[in-house]
C-alpha cells in the first residue's frame, strides 16, 4: 500500500470514528441525560450540541466521501468487489440522511428554539433522533462490510 492510500484509509477511518462514535454519544448517552431537563432547557442544548456536531460530521462526511472515493478508484470503481461498492453505496444513503437531518430538520429545531415553541423542537429532535437510529445501524452494517472487505 503506497502513502497515498495508507493516509487515505488513515482519514476515511478517523473520520468514521468521529461520525458513528459521535452518533453512539448523541443517542446513548446524551440523550438520556437530558431527558429529565424540561423543553426550555433541553432543546437549547440540543440546538447548541447539534450545531457544532454537525459541524464535525460536516467535515467527516466531506473526508469520507474524498477518501473512499480515492480508494474505491484505486480498487477498480465499479468493477472493485462487492463489499467496497456496498459500502460506498451504504455510506452515500448514510449520507443523504445526514445532510437531511443537516439542511431540513436542525433548522426546525433552530427555529423552535428561537419562537419557544417547544413541542414542534421536541418533536424536529425526534425526528433527529429517529434518523439517527437508522444512520446508527447503517454505519454498524458498513463497518461489518468492511471487515468483509479485509484484503482487498
Amino acid at each position: 500500500m503506497g502513502y497515498a492510500m495508507e493516509i487515505a484509509l488513515f482519514a476515511h477511518l478517523l473520520s468514521v470514528a468521529v461520525w458513528v462514535g459521535g452518533m453512539v454519544f448523541a443517542h446513548f448517552c446524551l440523550r438520556p441525560g437530558l431527558a429529565d431537563l424540561a423543553p426550555q432547557l433541553r432543546l437549547p442544548l440540543w440546538e447548541s450540541v447539534f450545531g457544532s456536531f454537525f459541524n464535525w460530521i460536516g467535515g467527516a462526511v466531506i473526508v469520507i466521501l474524498v477518501s473512499g472515493g480515492f480508494m474505491l478508484m484505486e480498487f477498480g470503481g465499479a468493477n472493485a468487489a462487492w463489499q467496497l461498492n456496498t459500502m460506498a453505496a451504504l455510506g452515500s444513503v448514510m449520507m443523504l440522511i445526514y445532510g437531511h437531518i443537516r439542511f431540513a430538520v436542525f433548522p426546525r429545531i433552530r427555529r423552535a428554539v428561537q419562537s419557544q415553541s417547544w413541542p414542534e423542537g421536541a418533536q424536529a429532535v425526534n425526528t433527529v433522533r429517529r434518523l439517527v437510529v437508522v444512520n446508527l445501524v447503517l454505519g454498524v452494517v458498513t463497518i461489518g462490510v468492511a471487515v468483509l472487505a479485509r484484503g482487498y
